[in-house]
């Protein structure tokens, strides 16, 4: 890809790696858990067109080496805030896919003054938000997390990130997923233009999709013959996708893009 360089920025604690892709307007990607930045396949290469993307591997992932840190959302966010000090970003649009939706979120709760516009892609502002079996699996996750770390070192996932370590940062995630939260009265307080995408069979419940966009001011009345009467919030569904694949196409993508702009 053309015009693109990396580094590490040392912010709380972490060498938190980077790359920067394009040149534009900066959009910051925030990668899903156990995965890095390559989640985001051909669509980082269609937004990079007209957009200075960075992309940045979160703590215990990728590049990013672990810390002693429990991984939390809140902390996550901060080291965003602090990546954009770093390079000198003062705001930026945010894209944040599943975890990443979750760092994004808080991103915007805990430092509002860095956001343009925000995009969400298949994320909760609930724990609840999920299906009841999305949070059953994470609680089984610790019992099965050494078997799940084998079969990762093993994969092309494991032979890309060798210096991971795969149980570790399973444990950390789960333990972060077993927290209670609840956003959605810091979701109604955003000021800026905010996109909801969602897989047409996501991980996340119909009815919290449908939540998720009303607490934005999406869906609370026609929006009249010329459109003047919608909300700010916009509301993207992907056919013939799920939670695991969403990214697999350049739809997110081209869905995005119209609303950056």
């Amino acid at each position: 890809m053309q015009n693109s360089s990396s580094g590490y920025a040392p912010v709380n604690g972490l060498n938190l790696y980077y790359e920067i892709h394009g040149e534009g307007q900066p959009l910051i990607m925030l990668h899903g858990g156990v995965t890095a930045s390559e989640v985001f396949g051909q669509n980082l290469t269609e937004l990079a067109k007209t957009r200075k993307v960075i992309i940045l591997h979160q703590q215990g992932h990728g590049r990013t080496k672990d810390i002693d840190r429990p991984l939390r959302f809140e902390f996550m966010a901060d080291d965003v805030a602090a990546l954009m000090a770093w390079l000198k970003i003062e705001k930026a649009d945010v894209l944040g896919y599943s975890l990443g939706g979750g760092v994004a979120l808080q991103t915007a709760i805990r430092h509002s003054a860095t956001i343009n516009r925000l995009i969400v892609v298949s994320a909760a502002m609930q724990r609840d938000g999920s299906f009841p079996e999305v949070a059953a699996a994470f609680d089984q996750m610790p019992a099965h997390a050494a078997q799940i770390a084998q079969n990762i070192k093993g994969s092309p996932l494991g032979q890309l990130y060798p210096d991971v370590n795969w149980e570790t940062l399973l444990r950390k995630i789960a333990e972060m997923e077993s927290h209670d939260f609840d956003w959605s009265e810091q979701v109604k307080k955003f000021h800026f233009p905010t996109m909801l995408v969602f897989a047409d069979a996501d991980s996340i419940r119909l009815e919290h999709i449908v939540a998720f966009y009303e607490a934005l001011g999406g869906g609370q009345r026609d929006a009249g013959l010329d459109g003047s009467l919608r909300s700010t919030a916009r509301l993207g569904i992907v056919p013939g996708a799920t939670h695991y694949n969403i990214l697999s196409t350049t739809a997110v993508a081209n869905m995005a893009l119209p609303f950056l702009s």
